[in-house]
């Protein structure tokens, strides 16, 4: 592919994140199994190879020579498949389709806990789990997995407002500079429910998950006013910028970072947290209950924790890993985007997209939708 064709974003295939496909309620999260799982099932895993890793990940999340490596040092094969919404990865699980280790983000990641369809992963089986719990608090007991006894983080990133200096210059750090007269045209919005629903939430000063209907009328009506002057809804967020399409869009801080190995000329763009408030995500590892390969899941996890691999997937990636020493590795990678940074700050602000009541859930839904249709 040349360099004048940049590769989509790695997320560009994100869509809303809608419970309504799978009828989620809190408690059991619509998941349903072909049985129940029992204690074994549950059980922590031993890292052992017990055959080949068949892996479930949005498409290219993992540097390929990371996959050599492993497939080398193991003597197996990692057989991929690809999911391109949270929705479609838990419609695979509630089919039947196997895999050995899957890639939630937090909100589902306690969904599939709390439905029993994850594993026990015992730290003690991680050689190098210590760069992970042992330096960042926040991952050693998050709300989505008490004590992540099911999972491992895997990624962490905001959301923010990116934008082409060479046409708006400098802006003012809030979410209100989606409105900019000047962008009039060429404004973004990520296609996805709870960044849009969440984005209109911060700049009214209410919780990032609100499914209260009153909120979100409030929510709906302010947007209205902000879809004369979109352009689309879109995740490709990098390609808009780099291609004049979009002059300022809502983007992910990792894949501004990774658009920063497509830009000729970086200071061209910039890439803002908004005071508001910048919502928080973190991608997880997690094996599924029915994993037919646990043992080898395991030691793909520990394997890539390790420094030298954490090293190459935040380069190519572009989403900062929160494993201890690699920090000055996605602090060099960003020094353009400085506030693409993750810190432990902004994950104390506690601005994660929560689960709701089916009714919260539903009432989002048609608020996206009103949004949507405009």
């Amino acid at each position: 592919m040349s360099p004048e064709v940049p590769p989509p974003s790695r997320r560009v295939m994100l869509r809303a994140g809608a419970c309504g496909l799978l009828g989620a309620a809190v408690g059991g999260c619509g998941f349903m199994p072909a049985k129940t799982p029992g204690a074994k099932a549950l059980a922590p895993v031993r890292a052992r190879v017990d055959g080949d890793l068949v892996y479930f990940n949005w498409a290219d999340f993992v540097d390929p020579s990371v996959f050599r490596g492993f497939e080398k040092e193991h003597g197996v094969k990692v057989v991929q498949s690809n999911f391109d919404s949270m929705e479609g990865m838990v419609a695979k699980l509630n089919a039947g389709n196997r895999y050995d280790v899957i890639f939630p983000t937090a909100k589902w990641a306690q969904r599939l806990v709390r439905g029993g369809r994850l594993r026990r992963i015992d730290h003690g089986q991680l050689t190098n789990s210590h760069a992970v719990f042992g330096r960042h608090s926040y991952f050693a007991d998050p709300w989505y997995d008490p004590g992540s006894a099911h999972t491992v983080p895997f990624t962490a990133y905001k959301t923010g407002l990116g934008w082409r200096r060479d046409r708006l210059g400098a802006l003012t750090g809030s979410w209100k500079d989606l409105w900019n007269d000047e962008g009039r045209g060429k404004v973004f919005l990520l296609d996805d429910r709870d960044e849009v629903l969440g984005m209109g939430a911060l700049e009214l000063g209410l919780d990032v998950s609100t499914g209260d209907t009153g909120d979100l009328g409030r929510i709906t009506s302010l947007l209205g006013t902000l879809r004369p002057r979109l352009r689309g809804f879109s995740s490709d967020s990098y390609n808009n910028l780099l291609n004049g399409n979009a002059t300022i869009t809502q983007a992910w801080s990792g894949d501004m970072a990774a658009m920063l190995n497509q830009a000729k000329d970086p200071s061209v763009f910039g890439f803002e947290a908004p005071k508001e408030g910048a919502p928080i995500n973190s991608d997880c590892y997690a094996i599924p209950w029915n994993a037919p390969h646990p043992g080898t899941a395991m030691l793909f996890i520990d394997y890539m924790l390790r420094p030298e691999n954490v090293k190459k997937n935040i380069e190519y990636i572009g989403y900062p890993m929160p494993v201890a020493g690699s920090e000055k590795v996605y602090a060099d990678l960003v020094k353009p985007f400085p506030e693409c940074l993750v810190t432990e700050d902004d994950l104390k602000a506690d601005l994660f997209f929560r689960n709701g009541s089916r009714m919260a859930e539903d009432a989002r839904d048609t608020a996206w939708t009103h949004v949507k249709a405009g």
